[in-house]
C-alpha cells in the first residue's frame, strides 16, 4: 500500500501543468540532439544543465531525465537509418537495424527500437519504484567507512565493465581521480595543484571536462575524417508498424534484453551499454527459426534485444543514484551535479526529506516514456531529413552551443579555454582507444572517497582497520577484490573481449 501511496504523491507532482511541459521539453530536446551525430547523452545534458538553473528542483531533474531517455531513443534512430550510433550503447543496434534500413525495412526496426524502449523503460521503472525504498533502508546503515568501501566497487566496477583494455580504464579511473585532488582541500582549506591559477582554486568543473571530453572530442574525431565517410545514407522508409510474425519474434527478444537490463543497470560503470552487448550475445546464441534470417544481417531480434536492455539498464541507473547517491555511469554523474546545483544532498535522506521530489522524478519516467514513443514513431521521416544536413554546417552550431553553455555556468572566460583543451584531450582519448566514461565517474567519486575515507580515520582514530571490522564494509571490499579476481581469470578475460569484439567490428 505505501508503493501505491507514494506513486500517487509522484502522479500528483507529476502531472502538474509546469512537469508535463518540461518532461515533453527534456524529452523532444533529448531525442533531436541525441539524433544529431557526435553527440550523446552525456554532452547533451552537460550542454543543457545551465538552461535549469533558474527552474524549480523537481521540473528541472524531470527535463534532465527527459533529456536522458530523449537522447537514448535518437541514438537508436541514427543507429538504425544512417549506421550512426548517437551513443555507446546504441552500437549494437547498428548490427542489425542499419541492415534492416537497407532493406527498405527500417520503419518495422525504428518501432521494434520504440516499442522495445517503451516496455522496459516501464518496467524499469515499476523496479526502481518497487525496491527504492528498501534499498533506502540499508543506505541508512552506511557510514563513512561503507561509503568509501562502497565506491572503491563502484571504481573497480567501471573498470570491469568498460569495454576494451582493462589497463586503459584502469588508467582513465586514476586520471579522474587525480584531477579530482584539483582544487582547496576540504580540511585543511590549502589549495592542492593548482600552480597559483586562482580559477583551479575551485577544483576543474565536471561540466567543463564532460563538454570537452564527450562533445568537442567527437567533434574533433568527426572532422578529422575525411567528409565521404560523413555523408548520410538517406533511407526510404517503407512502411512503419512490425508485421505479426515480426512482433512473434521481438516479445521474446524483448523479454530477456528487458530482465537483462533491470539487473545490470544498477552496476557501477556504464550497466546500459553491458547489458545491450549482453542481450545481443544472447540473441545470436539462441537457435534460428527455419527461414529466420541470421543475427547481422537484418534480424529484428538484434534491434528489439539491444534496445530494450540499454534502455531498462538506463532506468534502474537511477537506483543506486537517488538511494544511495552514488551515481553508477557519466549520465548519472551529471545528474548528481544538477541535485548539488539545486541544493539537493544526493542519497537515501531524498526519499524521506523530499518525497514530492524522489516520486515525482519516478513517475515523470513513465510519462516520458509514452511522451517518447508517440514522438518518435511519427517523426521518423523529420528526423531523416535533419540528418541530410551537411557536418561543416552543423558542427560550428554545436561548438558554440557548448562554449554558450559552459560561458553561463560561471560566467568566466578560462572554462571555454578549459574546454577547447579537454576537447583536444578527448580526441587523443578516441585515437588511444580510452573510454572516457570511467575518467567522469573517478572525477565526481575520487572527492566523495578521499572525504569519507578522512571521515572514517577521524572517527576511528586512524585505526585503518575500521574499514574491515565493520561488516557491511569489510563485505563491499570483498566483493570488490572478488570481481578483481574473476575479471583476471583468463576463461573470463576471453569471454569479455568476446563481449566487446562486435564494437571494434
Amino acid at each position: 500500500m505505501d508503493l501505491v501511496s507514494n506513486l500517487s504523491i509522484g502522479f500528483g507532482v507529476a502531472f502538474t501543468l509546469q512537469n508535463l511541459l518540461y518532461c515533453f521539453i527534456g524529452c523532444l530536446l533529448g531525442t533531436l540532439v541525441g539524433v544529431l551525430p557526435g553527440i550523446g547523452p552525456v554532452a547533451t545534458i552537460a550542454m543543457l544543465l545551465p538552461a535549469t538553473y533558474a527552474l524549480p528542483p523537481v521540473s528541472a531533474l524531470i527535463m534532465l531525465a527527459g533529456i536522458y531517455y530523449g537522447s537514448q531513443y535518437g541514438g537508436s534512430t541514427t543507429a538504425i537509418l544512417v549506421n550512426l550510433p548517437g551513443e555507446s550503447s546504441s552500437v549494437v543496434t547498428t548490427l542489425d537495424g542499419y541492415q534492416m534500413a537497407r532493406q527498405g525495412r527500417a520503419g518495422p526496426a525504428l518501432a521494434a527500437a520504440g516499442i522495445g524502449s517503451f516496455f522496459a523503460g516501464c518496467v524499469g521503472t515499476l523496479i526502481l519504484a518497487a525496491f527504492a525504498a528498501p534499498l533506502t533502508e540499508v543506505a541508512f546503515k552506511f557510514g563513512p567507512a561503507e561509503y568509501f568501501s562502497l565506491m572503491v566497487l563502484g571504481l573497480i566496477g567501471a573498470v570491469v565493465l568498460a569495454s576494451g583494455s582493462l589497463i586503459k580504464a584502469i588508467g582513465m579511473i586514476i586520471l579522474g581521480l587525480l584531477l579530482g585532488l584539483v582544487g582547496t582541500d576540504v580540511n585543511s582549506g590549502v589549495a592542492r595543484f593548482s600552480f597559483d591559477i586562482p580559477e583551479l582554486t575551485d577544483g576543474i568543473g565536471f561540466i567543463v571536462i564532460a563538454m570537452g571530453v564527450f562533445g568537442y572530442g567527437e567533434i574533433i574525431s568527426n572532422l578529422g575524417k575525411h567528409e565521404s565517410e560523413r555523408e548520410v545514407f538517406t533511407a526510404k522508409v517503407q512502411g512503419l508498424m512490425p508485421t505479426k510474425d515480426d512482433f512473434m519474434k521481438m516479445m521474446p527478444a524483448m523479454l530477456r534484453g528487458t530482465a537483462l537490463g533491470c539487473g545490470l543497470g544498477i552496476l557501477p560503470g556504464g550497466g546500459a551499454l553491458l547489458s545491450a552487448f549482453a542481450a545481443y550475445t544472447i540473441e545470436k546464441k539462441i537457435k534460428l527459426k527455419p527461414g529466420e534470417m541470421p543475427l547481422g544481417k537484418g534480424n529484428i531480434r538484434g534491434v528489439a534485444a539491444p534496445e530494450s536492455a540499454n534502455n531498462a539498464g538506463s532506468q534502474t541507473s537511477f537506483i543506486p543514484l537517488l538511494t544511495l547517491g552514488i551515481p553508477p555511469n557519466a549520465v548519472m554523474a551529471l545528474m548528481v551535479g544538477a541535485m548539488t546545483i539545486h541544493n539537493i544532498q544526493p542519497g537515501p535522506q531524498v526519499m524521506t526529506s523530499n518525497p514530492q521530489l524522489f516520486w515525482g522524478l519516478i513517475a515523470s519516467m513513465w510519462l516520458g516514456n509514452a511522451m517518447l514513443i508517440i514522438l518518435n514513431l511519427p517523426l521518423i521521416g523529420i528526423w531523416i531529413k535533419l540528418l541530410t544536413i551537411p557536418y561543416r554546417w552543423l558542427f560550428p552550431a554545436i561548438v558554440l552551443f557548448c562554449a554558450i553553455g559552459v560561458y553561463s555556468t560561471n560566467n568566466n572566460t578560462w572554462d571555454i579555454w578549459m574546454v577547447a583543451i579537454f576537447g583536444v584531450i578527448g580526441y587523443l582519448f578516441i585515437k588511444l582507444g580510452c573510454e572516457p566514461a570511467p575518467l567522469l565517474l573517478g572525477l565526481i567519486l575520487g572527492p566523495m572517497m578521499e572525504e569519507n575515507l578522512r571521515r572514517a580515520l577521524l572517527l576511528s582514530r586512524g585505526d585503518w582497520s575500521v574499514l574491515v571490522t565493520r561488516p557491511l564494509s569489510a563485505g563491499l571490499l570483498a566483493a570488490a577484490a572478488l570481481l578483481v579476481i574473476i575479471v583476471m581469470m583468463p576463461a573470463v578475460k576471453n569471454k569479455r573481449q568476446e563481449a566487446f569484439k562486435e564494437e571494434e567490428a
